[in-house]
């Protein structure tokens, strides 16, 4: 019960902390555009079960996709991308993360 809720709050949490450490001069602005990522998960109303708790997210969501996730990583090497592209990853970490805590708690 309690990780559907550490999950939504580490995804506040980690992209304010990769801001405020990343990007000290900016870090409010840096962490609204993380924040923003979690757009992402829009992809979740194309799922027959809108919010399903124990589904892995990675692999089923199209915007969660090894494809989605490779150009993910490609946007880290555009420079005004980046900010957008750290947030994206650190999203997939954490849906990731899930997946497995998923699996190793049943």
């Amino acid at each position: 019960m309690i990780r559907p809720w550490l999950h939504m709050l580490l995804h506040v949490l980690i992209p304010g902390l990769a801001a405020r450490f990343g990007y000290p001069k900016n870090w409010k602005t840096a962490w609204v555009i993380m924040l923003s990522t979690m757009l992402v998960d829009l992809d979740h109303l194309l799922a027959d079960t809108l919010y399903d708790p124990n589904r892995c997210s990675i692999g089923f969501h199209p915007l969660h996709s090894e494809y989605a996730i490779a150009f993910y990583v490609l946007m880290l090497f555009v420079k005004p991308l980046r900010i957008v592209a750290i947030g994206l990853m650190i999203h997939m970490m954490l849906d990731g993360i899930d997946c497995f805590w998923m699996q190793a708690i049943g």
